[in-house]
């Protein structure tokens, strides 16, 4: 734990044995710190690198996007489009989606989750479908597939077929959803971020190139949901 301007971080270290040097990033889950070292190195070490990047972190928190929590009041993005969260005490229909607005019924106590299970399940909902699609199209089985709270990747492949998407891509355009999954469901071919690789990826979703980029630019705002 270090602290800045009187602000609690918590610092995460982890040692690589192909890390040549030290690295440091801002964790914008958890509003903390990971930093990245090579296997041998003394904790203390970690430490020291974080102090001497005082003035870095601090404008790195401070580019931060404000954090939204699960609130009534509160607006969230589904499938890139704003939803104003509205509690429906007096409903019996859980979490539904309608006229932009996420209608929560049950007790105020038990908003926050419900919206978060919400979105966890209608992520699944968007992915499932649309990577048995792809996989479908490159003659592939999908053996698995979760939808996690990954912190680092939106995304993932195996070696035997199997797939994991963050939910939070629900919150994000639904070319960006779609790009995810063309992106993993390419892997199931080919391991590796080669030519014949984006080749694949252009095959699932030619206009590929708009909803990258959406993500390299914001995807930071949807760890800041919840």
């Amino acid at each position: 734990m270090v602290v800045i301007d009187g602000r609690p971080l918590p610092v995460t270290v982890k040692a690589s044995a192909t890390s040549r040097r030290i690295s440091l990033r801002v964790d914008a889950m958890n509003d903390g710190l990971i930093v990245v070292m090579p296997s041998g190195l003394p904790a203390r070490e970690a430490l020291r690198f974080v102090h001497d990047k005082t003035d870095w972190i601090r404008a790195r928190l401070s580019a931060l996007p404000p954090r939204v929590p699960f609130a009534a009041g509160a607006e969230v993005p589904l499938l890139g489009i704003p939803h104003r969260i509205e509690p429906a005490p007096e409903a019996r229909r859980g979490v539904w989606a309608e006229d932009g607005c996420l209608h929560v019924s049950g007790l105020p106590e038990h908003l926050p989750r419900r919206v978060g299970d919400y979105l966890r399940r209608r992520a699944r909902e968007e992915i499932a479908p649309r990577a048995h699609a792809y996989a479908a199209r490159l003659d592939r089985r999908i053996t698995a597939l979760t939808v996690r709270d990954t912190r680092s990747r939106w995304g993932s492949c195996s070696s035997g077929g199997a797939l994991s998407f963050s939910w939070r891509l629900v919150l994000a355009p639904e070319a960006v959803l779609d790009y995810v999954v063309a992106h993993e469901v390419a892997h199931m071919v080919e391991l590796n971020h080669s030519t014949r690789f984006w080749n694949l990826v252009t095959e699932l979703m030619p206009d590929h190139a708009r909803p990258r980029h959406w993500l390299k630019q914001h995807g930071t705002r949807l760890h800041r949901y919840g």
